[in-house]
């Protein structure tokens, strides 16, 4: 290599840089990613002791990368090149053929059994009956689909095995039965709707409800374009978008909401939220501390409480076929004592409704003890 070309590829990195350097500032701050569905970094405030501790310089480091110019695209070539160099897992996320699947890492097992415990414990508190349901995720559905030596906890023992004492619902069984059909979104973590269906039909049968039937149902196309949160976190740009699907119709349902702390008039199905980038939360909404799910037509009086995660949105308009009352309430978000809003409510049954994954790291539950 000559002297000349070392200072022409020098000069040539050093106007790539600095260009992109002038680029980022003139272009404004992005305060939300769609593509990632959060929150980007903005600049830190400048303090003497961060800058000595070296918290300061590491805010900049992670300030830069999060408004660096075309980031997506970046973040999309990247994962590109990684997948023609024969890489299979994209931040805790695996590439399967046309489908994004989860890792699932090895969870804290203390964390775990105070889990379990708290909802024993919950049992013990209340009149109602208590069941105890989680559900598999795909990487435990579909796994035959992940990549021959993917590593992935085996989430078998804790779906065999509650610990509980409790009745619990066997999402396993329902969906590894229906594991040939789209149970799971390809770019999401959540099942689709017809996975809930499935579901659904699990809680019925534990609770001795009459389950439901497939063909009482018309599949309505909500959005054929659903890029979900494994597209967003694995950088995997490139695969056909998912659709999603709404089933119940909204004819003699009604649903209050308490997302503001006050109560409120809401919807089976927010469809404003089908335009965003996070359309799984047309579902009741997204994250809300409470709501409920009036049937008219049923007047027999008999209520459900799902203590939940997000799985449950896309359930619970298939439970509300079965129960005058459907409640979800979000321990991320409600903070009142459970029990005590059990016999407030006149509540029969509650389920706690859980995937796996989010199971697992779950440190809410607590609040069920209360």
């Amino acid at each position: 290599m000559t002297k000349s070309y070392s200072r022409f590829l020098t000069a040539f990195f050093c106007l790539f840089l600095g260009g992109l350097l002038v680029w980022h500032i003139l272009l404004p701050d992005r305060t939300h990613s769609e593509t990632e569905n959060r929150t980007l970094v903005q600049f830190p405030a400048f303090r003497w002791e961060a800058l000595v501790d070296g918290s300061f310089t590491e805010a900049v480091e992670e300030y830069f990368a999060d408004q660096f110019p075309m980031r997506d695209s970046w973040t999309g070539l990247k994962a590109r090149v990684e997948q023609l160099l024969g890489k299979s897992e994209f931040n805790g996320v695996y590439l399967c053929g046309d489908t994004l699947i989860s890792k699932v890492e090895t969870p804290d097992g203390e964390l775990v059994e105070k889990n379990l415990s708290y909802i024993r414990r919950l049992a013990e508190k209340t009149d109602a009956a208590v069941t105890l349901g989680l559900i598999p995720s795909a990487a435990e559905v579909w796994k035959e689909k992940l990549p021959y030596g993917a590593e992935s906890w085996d989430q078998t023992e804790l779906l065999a095995a509650s610990g509980t004492g409790l009745p619990t619902v066997d999402f396993a069984a329902a969906l590894k039965e229906h594991a040939g059909e789209q149970i799971f979104y390809r770019t999401d973590h959540h099942w689709t709707t017809l996975g809930a269906f499935y579901g659904a039909n699990a809680v019925l049968e534990s609770l001795g409800r009459e389950p439901l039937k497939e063909s009482d149902f018309t599949p309505q196309t909500a959005s054929d374009a659903f890029n979900g949160t494994l597209y967003s976190t694995s950088g995997i740009h490139w695969l056909t978008p998912d659709t999603m699907e709404f089933w119940v119709e909204e004819d003699g349902l009604s649903v209050t909401s308490w997302r503001t702390g006050q109560e409120e008039p809401a919807a089976l199905y927010d469809r404003e939220y089908l335009e965003k980038k996070d359309k799984y939360s047309a579902f009741l909404g997204g994250n809300q501390p409470l709501c409920v799910i009036r049937n008219e037509r049923i007047t027999d009086g008999s209520k459900l409480l799902l203590i939940r995660d997000s799985y449950s949105d896309a359930m619970a308009p298939f439970l509300a076929q079965r129960f005058s009352e459907v409640h979800l309430m979000d321990l991320r978000y409600y903070r009142a004592p459970a029990a005590r809003y059990v016999e407030e409510s006149g509540i029969h049954d509650i389920c706690v409704v859980y995937s796996v994954q989010n199971f697992i790291s779950e440190r809410n539950l607590v609040l069920l003890v209360q």
